[in-house]
Order: structure tokens, then C-alpha cells, then sequence
């Protein structure tokens, strides 16, 4: 049987109220009422074209950039917006905010990229504490079915989007678990999420240890290392990152990097 949940009470806060401490530079998603203007649906990247659309604009700031790391860094800014909300209404408040590619709306910023969210209501209370049915409304509905568009689009291997996607839960689940509202339960079934090989139908888990964390030969440091390299050094702007399993931006990483992909 699952484990009793503790029942939301009138008392709870919002979702608003929750941004403080190491939320507190996040600007919470809007909720209700009437969208604003500039503000889409998400629904409208189930058609190709839309999306690539959309991805063209924030391409522009990358002239002949490789589209692999163009998208994938696009994807990295819409998964870290999503994820903070997601995590925040379930770590915290064990709810289920509707996050599905087709009821969310989110609000662009100038580069083109999504920095707010749009959200129909503050979320159905959970009455469960396995990890995949958690989290099944952002990983299935929403993360799924885009993931396997901008693989097509790209050229990238989905494996890198969902390493992207990845770590984000897990860095966010580590920041929020330092919130005074952290429910603990909830922070265990997001890290068992991150550890099941296999998901409950027997398929390989996409979201499997999305980054490793490692103390150096001789060193006390615990470093933070993504399993999947961004590509973001593909793009001149840019160089490897500081949690990049590739060792430098020099010709044999870039093979690496293809393998990947490929």
C-alpha cells in the first residue's frame, strides 16, 4: 500500500508564498486568469513547424551555429524553467501543477527563449510517492513527446535532451531540499527517479543518473559531472562548462562529442 500523504490544508501556502530562501532570485509562474498577451501555447510545438519557428528565433543570436547545440541549449533554458515550478509545487507542496505540452503556456523572452510559464491552476494534490507517477504529468506529457521533436529537428541524439532535462531535477532537488517546507519523502522518490535503470515497464530509463558527483585523486572537492555533454562548445561563443564530462573543447573531444550524437 503507499505510504499515507499529508493532505493539503487551507492554511498551505501558495505557490508564490514558496519562493523564498534558495527560490528566492526565481520568478514564479502566473496563474489563472487570462494569459497575457504575449504568452502561447506549448501545444502548438506538437507541429513541426511551429517549433522550428520558435527555435529559428533563438537561433538568431547564433549565425551558422550548429543546430545540435543551438536546440539543445534553447531546450536547456524551457527544462530549467519548467523544473523549478514542477519540483517546487511537488517537493514542497505535494502537487501535480499542470505542466502537459497541452495545457501550458509560456512567455518568451527577447532571445527567444522561455522565461516564465503560464499555468492554468496551482495543482492537484498527489496521492502517491512513486517516481514515476510523481512526476509522470511533466516527464510524459510534456518533456516526452517535445524531447522526441527537437531530436528530429536537431540532429541531437534525444539522449541529450534527457540529460539535460536530468540535471535540472537533480540540481533542483538538492537546492530545495534545504527549503524549510521540504517534504522528505518527496526529495527520495525524486532521487529513486534518478536511480531506476528501468522504468516500470521494463524500458530503459532516460533520466538514469543524469550526472555523477566524485572526489578527485588526493582531493577533498566533491565534483558535479553531467553523463551526456550539452554541445554548447560547438557554438564559437561558448566553451566546455564546468560540469562537462569532456575534458576540453579540442579535436578529440569534439569527436567525443559526435559519438554522442550519433
Amino acid at each position: 500500500m503507499p505510504l499515507a500523504l499529508h493532505q493539503p490544508q487551507l492554511f498551505e501556502p501558495s505557490l508564490d508564498a514558496c519562493y523564498t530562501g534558495p527560490l528566492a532570485n526565481f520568478t514564479p509562474p502566473l496563474i489563472g486568469g487570462t494569459p497575457p498577451l504575449e504568452a502561447f501555447k506549448t501545444a502548438r510545438w506538437r507541429d513541426t513547424d511551429w517549433l522550428k519557428q520558435d527555435l529559428a528565433r533563438f537561433a538568431e543570436q547564433y549565425p551558422d551555429g550548429d543546430p545540435r547545440a543551438v536546440v539543445s541549449i534553447w531546450s536547456k533554458w524551457h527544462f530549467s524553467a519548467l523544473t523549478v515550478p514542477a519540483l517546487t509545487a511537488n517537493l514542497l507542496l505535494n502537487r501535480d501543477l499542470p505542466m502537459g505540452l497541452d495545457d501550458l503556456q509560456v512567455i518568451f523572452n527577447e532571445k527567444g527563449a522561455t522565461s516564465r510559464l503560464w499555468l492554468l491552476h496551482e495543482g492537484t494534490t498527489l496521492t502517491t510517492h512513486d517516481p514515476f507517477e510523481r512526476f509522470a504529468t511533466l516527464i510524459q506529457q510534456h518533456w516526452a513527446p517535445l524531447i522526441e521533436q527537437l531530436a528530429a529537428i536537431s540532429g541531437a541524439a534525444q539522449r541529450v535532451f534527457w540529460s539535460n532535462a536530468g540535471g535540472y531535477l537533480d540540481y533542483y532537488a538538492n537546492a530545495l531540499a534545504e527549503h524549510p517546507l521540504a517534504n522528505r519523502q518527496a526529495i527520495e522518490s525524486t532521487k529513486a527517479l534518478l536511480e531506476a535503470k528501468t522504468l516500470p515497464n521494463g524500458r530503459r530509463n532516460p533520466l538514469f543518473q543524469p550526472v555523477r558527483y566524485f572526489s578527485p585523486k588526493g582531493s577533498e572537492e566533491v565534483k558535479r559531472v553531467r553523463k551526456l555533454c550539452c554541445l554548447r562548445y560547438l557554438l564559437e561563443e561558448f566553451d566546455t562548462c564546468g560540469t562537462c564530462p569532456l575534458e576540453g573543447c579540442d579535436l578529440e573531444a569534439r569527436k567525443r562529442a559526435k559519438q554522442v550524437t550519433s
